[in-house]
């Protein structure tokens, strides 16, 4: 099994850091979609939503917001005529609408603000989240909204900030996993959440948060051989506390799904990937984290770099 997992996570990483690199963003976009839409499909699974009907609707909306948002700046400029010709005949006067490609930004703080919240639950209460029935029809709706932010800023973070910046989110991710694996069969002794996953120890997180801060040290002395100048401390510190951060939601994000598959009774949320189950059982954490990343990304460099450029 643990061969079968080995040869399963390398083929996968392969794939994925081949496609960080070498890929255009748009082509990127569109292999990270059809990796979320397997997701939702296994989501709708998970929530035990059979009708062909509602499974339609969900992934038919899904997709629909997802190009919304992909062409997002294109139907802002294609409004600006129309617009134009609305302020000339009404005798009112707007602003470029062009300016409002910022808003999507926005949607950065309620996923932010849903993954603290998740965080907080299951650490404080565990029991009682996991007790917590609630109806198909809001599962669906969390599970879309869920689906759609982590697409959307991962696909963001690539735009934006390049390949590099989203390989390191990635390596982030999986060392992470990693060393919380290699931490807890060495060290753990204290369950983290044993009611939603028996596995996951407190020792293994610790050790996930020690990778997470050694990744961002490596991070800084990568760019600074890059830039050819050493990465201030107030950036460095940053990066590192991000880094934490971003590693602490994403073990939280991975017993959010386990929550979820152990009210639905069962271990995986599928089987397409030999030794990992389903596609949800290996990009969960990945989901939970990029908003997280990105809203800290975006402020570091908007706050910190962009003022010295």
């Amino acid at each position: 099994m643990l061969k079968q997992r080995i040869i399963t996570a390398t083929i996968l990483a392969t794939v994925i850091v081949s496609a960080v690199l070498m890929l255009p963003s748009d082509y990127f976009s569109l292999l990270i979609a059809i990796i979320v839409l397997i997701g939702a499909w296994e989501w709708l699974n998970l929530i035990d939503i059979n009708s062909p009907a509602k499974r339609a609707a969900f992934i038919g909306t899904l997709i629909f917001a997802m190009l919304l948002i992909h062409l997002w700046t294109y139907i802002l400029e294609a409004l600006v005529p129309v617009m134009d010709n609305l302020a000339e005949k009404y005798k009112f006067q707007m602003t470029d609408i062009r300016d409002q490609s910022g808003l999507l930004e926005w949607l950065i703080i309620p996923a932010v603000l849903f993954w603290l919240t998740i965080m907080l639950l299951i650490r404080k209460a565990p029991l009682q989240t996991l007790s917590l029935q609630l109806r198909s029809r809001y599962k669906a709706l969390i599970g879309w909204c869920v689906l759609l932010a982590g697409w959307m800023f991962l696909s963001r973070l690539r735009l934006f900030y390049g390949s590099e910046m989203t390989l390191y989110f990635l390596l982030l991710i999986w060392v992470a996993d990693i060393a919380a694996y290699f931490s807890g069969k060495k060290w753990g002794k204290t369950k983290l959440a044993p009611d939603i996953s028996p596995g996951k120890t407190v020792e293994g997180v610790y050790g996930a948060l020690v990778s997470a801060a050694v990744s961002a040290i490596i991070l800084c002395i990568a760019l600074s051989v890059i830039y050819g100048k050493a990465v201030t401390f107030m950036v460095a510190g940053d990066l590192m506390l991000l880094s934490i951060i971003t590693v602490q939601i994403s073990v939280y994000g991975d017993l959010f799904f386990s929550l979820v598959k152990r009210q639905r009774g069962v271990k995986d949320s599928g089987n397409l990937l030999p030794g990992h189950g389903g596609v949800l059982d290996r990009v969960d954490s990945l989901i939970a984290a990029a908003p997280v990343f990105y809203a800290g990304i975006y402020l570091i460099y908007m706050i910190l770099l962009a003022p010295a450029q």
